[in-house]
């Protein structure tokens, strides 16, 4: 029977702390992903606390900066999951754009803007960006039940747009 090692403070592979929620792309939707984000941290940091202060603080702040890019740049809806990684924090936020992030030059005398994105480059530890440009198909051709999975129950289609994933320290 395999067992964890003991030396190990992390969850069991089948409990990883996780959180997922929606948000209809408001202005104030933007405050609601960086408080989901702080209640998330507070119940990881009751048995795992953050190994430098700085980290909490560089989380918030990139959930905030992408929420904010969704709100601005994608019409509509966007979702927000936070992870517990084996080292740190994984931070997905997809929104309806398909255009990827890219850095734009800094123009304070022009209303600002254009450090965001160097911002969580240099604050998160990895960063990707998939992009779905198809509603994505949950049929899987080699799968005799035609990707019910053999229950009959078909999953979500994915949606139009991208997910920006980083990962961060804890």
């Amino acid at each position: 029977m395999p067992t964890e090692p003991r030396w190990s403070d992390q969850p069991s592979s089948g409990h990883t702390l996780e959180c997922a929620a929606a948000f209809a792309g408001r202005l104030e939707d933007v405050t609601d992903a960086r408080v989901t984000a702080e209640l998330f941290l507070a119940v990881l940091g009751r048995t795992q606390p953050p190994s430098a202060p700085e980290h909490w603080d560089d989380i918030l702040l990139v959930v905030t900066e992408l929420a904010a890019n969704a709100v601005q740049y994608a019409p509509g809806p966007f979702r927000l999951t936070l992870r517990r990684t084996f080292d740190g924090v994984h931070v997905t936020l997809g929104d309806t754009n398909t255009t990827p992030p890219a850095p734009r030059a800094f123009r304070p005398g022009k209303g600002g803007g254009g450090i965001g994105w160097y911002l969580i480059q240099t604050l998160c530890d990895q960063v990707s960006v998939v992009v779905h440009k198809e509603p994505q198909s949950p049929v899987n051709p080699a799968d005799p039940s035609g990707g019910t999975g053999g229950d009959g129950a078909a999953e979500d289609a994915g949606e139009v747009g991208k997910d920006v994933h980083v990962f961060l320290p804890w």
